[in-house]
């Protein structure tokens, strides 16, 4: 018998069981209302069907009909497109423009720091003179006025490069604009021995000098003094003593106004402009000095004349350097940069230094030729060089300016063209941009009276460097009520 005993239903009762799990389960109110809608959507449908073409009628005649002017065409759709095209290019095009246009922004900042960088430490070398082109004949200009009686000494252009002032041996001072090229104000000479009563130089005027920021200028004469001006009025301020020999070089100190003057009783004296004051004096050369000049590191350098040699002053270390080469008399000198220089000189030579090294980096003899007469090389008068740049000028009595190229770190000096002028070259002054050359000529030299060219006028020219005529009106007329005597 089995352990388990199954009960026995009934029939009736398995049927009522078996109805009961057929039965499905009422559904909730909120699902029976939606299964209501759905069955009431299909009957909708159903009679849509039905009138097809009827409801696609009344759907598109529920649409708003468009105007003709509202209705764009296709070429209209083509020129909107084109139109935004267009736009995207032209955005683009001016994001690429401002970013080349920061790049090079960039590259010019980095440029110009650079150049500060060289500038000082005295390297810095632009490279400008393949770009003089030489002037066509007749294309110079020629200044010249009553006052200007005897031989051009000195010449020397405001900073800006607005005005021009030269002085000579006819004791005066003449201010011109380098702008209309007219005469503006004259400070005439005076007779020797008046210096008491004259408000000027009463002997030969051999040396002049400015401040970098136009304030101050300076001239010295045969006198011993050195007279302090206005340059804008040309109103002497004060007058400087204290050397016993001719004044024959003046320089300020760049961006100071410390003044060095040389004289040929073989002194530099150091000045306070601002202070009308004397700081010290430089002993070391062996022959009157006949140049110096400074820049903007507390140095100067000079030429000796007839000892031949060329000395560095470093006014903080209180020492000297001493450089020799050249075999007679150096009339001349300029500096390059703060770290070379060049010179002329009795002998002929013009002459490239460093000062790192005692001899010169480069030199050319005979640089003018030689006196046909007396089988000698011509005098160097004067030299310029166009500052932190590879272009340089020499002048003598040989009927030429000639132009130097320096080789890159000063190692060759190259001739690059000649101007013709007629006279003793005594001045030589470039503009900052160096497309102008001023000359001063005379008939004599500038530091005495060895020889005397007749044919030679006294005058002041302007030579154009980079092909601009200069030739109008060639003889400045005098200005009326310019002339001023201070």
């Amino acid at each position: 018998m089995p352990f388990f005993i199954r009960k026995k239903i009934s029939a009736k009762h398995k049927d009522k069981k078996d109805n009961k799990r057929r039965k499905p389960a009422a559904a909730p109110p909120a699902k029976r209302a939606r299964a209501a809608a759905e069955a009431e959507d299909e009957e909708i449908d159903s009679d849509e069907a039905d009138g097809d073409g009827d409801g696609r009628a009344a759907s598109a005649g529920d649409e708003p009909e468009l105007s003709d002017s509202q209705l764009e065409t296709a070429q209209e759709n083509r020129l909107r497109l084109a139109k935004l095209y267009l736009q995207e290019i032209e955005r683009q095009e001016a994001g690429r423009a401002d970013a080349e246009e920061l790049e090079q922004a960039g590259r010019s900042v980095a440029d110009r720091l650079r150049e500060e960088v060289l500038e000082k430490a005295g390297r810095l070398q632009s490279a400008v003179a393949e770009a003089c082109v030489l002037p066509e004949p007749g294309h110079a200009r020629s200044l010249r006025c009553r006052q200007l009686k005897l031989a051009v000494t000195c010449a020397l252009l405001s900073a800006d490069d607005r005005h021009l002032y030269t002085a000579g041996k006819d004791c005066s001072i003449i201010k011109w604009c380098l702008e209309t090229y007219r005469r503006l104000q004259v400070v005439p000479g005076g007779r020797k021995g008046s210096e008491k009563t004259h408000q000027g130089h009463t002997t030969h005027v051999l040396a002049m000098a400015i401040s970098s920021d136009n304030k101050y200028m300076v001239s010295g004469d045969r006198s011993h003094l050195v007279h302090l001006w206005d340059p804008v009025t040309l109103r002497r301020l004060h007058v400087f003593r204290g050397h016993r020999g001719t004044v024959t070089g003046l320089a300020f100190q760049r961006g100071t106004h410390q003044l060095f003057s040389a004289s040929a009783d073989r002194m530099v004296k150091v000045w306070s402009v601002h202070d009308r004051s004397y700081i010290e004096s430089l002993f070391g050369h062996q022959d009157g000095i006949t140049g110096v000049d400074a820049l903007s590191q507390g140095r100067a350098v000079t030429c000796g004349g007839r000892d031949t040699s060329v000395r560095v002053w470093k006014l903080l270390e209180e020492s000297q350097l001493v450089f020799s080469g050249h075999r007679d008399s150096i009339d001349c000198i300029k500096l390059i940069n703060e770290e070379h220089f060049v010179t002329g000189g009795q002998d002929g030579m013009v002459a490239v230094w460093g000062v790192t090294k005692k001899k010169p980096l480069c030199s050319v003899p005979r640089a003018h030729g030689v006196d046909p007469a007396c089988g000698q090389p011509r005098w160097i008068a004067a030299v310029s060089a166009l500052l932190n740049s590879d272009l340089l000028a020499s002048g003598s009595w040989d009927g030429h300016v000639r132009l130097w190229r320096c080789a890159p770190g000063f190692v060759s000096l190259a001739p690059l063209m000649a101007l013709p002028v007629q006279g003793f070259v005594n001045a030589l002054a470039f503009t900052a941009a160096g497309d102008r050359l001023v000359v001063g000529l005379g008939q004599e030299h500038r530091l005495g009276r060895w020889w005397r060219l007749p044919q030679a006028r006294n005058q002041v020219m302007v030579m154009p460097l980079k092909g601009a005529d200069l030739s109008t009106d060639s003889e400045a007329p005098p200005a009326g009520g310019d002339v001023t005597g201070t």
